[in-house]
């Protein structure tokens, strides 16, 4: 080992870093391994205060995002949100703020994952020498509630957050909103409950926002990245009671959210930005429907996922053979096949029209 490597923390050494689309990479035209939007828009910047910090939590962008969120019966205000450099951000800041790392002499804290299900969680934990524990979703890919609460309330439990994301991703799969209340009740005080409501405006009735007013323990993750098609603004907000924001923004950067992203993010929440977004949303829905109708009838597919945010997850009874074919056409999309209980499977991000004619083309000519 090198005399540099040498000195890093040893969980750091030892970590595996999240492989995200942009590492992976590959070689191609047609771009739907990241969950991306397939548009963007346009936006003004004044930048006549570029040589003065920017404000800790933009009230402009604070106050939209509370009004934009304030919806299907929740009721947010300024207080309940924190903006931060992504939903990833939230995410890392969660587990610095309530969990206690392990030490070679104790054992620290823990978070709990219900796999398959998104990785940054594991890598943000690792990273903060957190352990990880986990309960696998059920048969259906749903969430176990009644084993998370007894993992929870174990004797000797030591979980103080548990993230489950709907939709989920890679599967797809939604939250039981009675259930969750419940779990939320039966873990009152011991945990943290974050529901991860990254891809949440392509099923905006399913939200879980309407229950932080009753649940302290209750978290919500959102991000700009999706359906607002800017995730090279790194742009994400939190959603609880005011006593979680306030602990999360003891540990946060002194100034999280640069300026023109707050520009952009805040006309973006406008009623012209939110507008567009819908429109957006609308025809992504839409191509969705139109593709997973089309991997149903396709005999490569064995098993077509829950459609519900920007993409789709398909189980092909040759994943290998079918992404050769994207390969060879320029395709690129994110193979899951290597994932417990994902064997064969690949996602799809939801394109514009042309890129759904070119994926259904390939799968057709197989």
């Amino acid at each position: 080992m090198s005399d540099i490597k040498h000195l890093a923390r040893k969980n750091i050494q030892a970590l595996t870093p999240y492989l995200s689309a942009r590492r992976i990479g590959g070689n191609g035209d047609v771009w739907l391994n990241a969950n991306e939007a397939p548009d963007c828009s346009e936006y003004q910047l004044d930048c006549s205060h570029l040589n003065r910090y920017p404000e800790f939590q933009p009230p402009a962008l604070i106050e939209a995002y509370a009004k934009y969120a304030s919806h299907y019966g929740a009721q947010i205000d300024n207080a309940q949100v924190l903006t931060s450099r992504g939903a990833d951000e939230s995410i890392e800041i969660l587990i610095r703020t309530f969990c206690d790392p392990s030490t070679e002499s104790k054992q620290g804290d823990s978070i709990l994952i219900c796999p398959p299900t998104y990785g940054m969680y594991v890598i943000s934990a690792e990273t903060c020498g957190v352990q990880v524990d986990e309960v696998a979703l059920d048969a259906n890919f749903d969430v176990d509630y009644k084993a998370v609460e007894e993992a929870v309330n174990a004797p000797q439990s030591q979980i103080k957050i548990v993230f489950l994301c709907a939709p989920n991703n890679p599967t797809g799969n939604m939250l039981d909103k009675a259930k969750l209340a419940k779990l939320l009740t039966a873990t009152k005080g011991k945990a943290l409950i974050v529901a991860d409501e990254a891809y949440i405006e392509f099923c905006p009735e399913l939200s879980q926002a309407d229950l932080i007013q009753e649940h302290e323990n209750l978290v919500i993750t959102r991000t700009l990245s999706k359906a607002f098609a800017l995730a090279s603004i790194r742009c994400g907000f939190t959603l609880a009671q005011r006593s979680v924001i306030e602990m999360m923004s003891k540990v946060i950067a002194p100034y999280p959210v640069p300026d023109p992203v707050a520009q952009i993010a805040t006309q973006a929440l406008s009623e012209q930005g939110l507008e567009v977004m819908r429109e957006r949303v609308a025809i992504l829905n839409n191509n969705r429907m139109v593709l997973a109708n089309a991997l149903q009838q396709l005999d490569c597919v064995t098993e077509v996922f829950p459609a519900t945010g920007n993409f789709v997850l398909a189980r092909f009874n040759d994943s290998q053979k079918i992404w050769q074919a994207f390969t060879e056409n320029g395709i690129i999309m994110r193979d899951f096949s290597a994932k417990n209980r994902l064997k064969n499977c690949i996602r799809i991000s939801i394109g514009n029209v042309d890129e759904m004619q070119a994926t259904l083309k390939t799968l057709n000519s197989l």
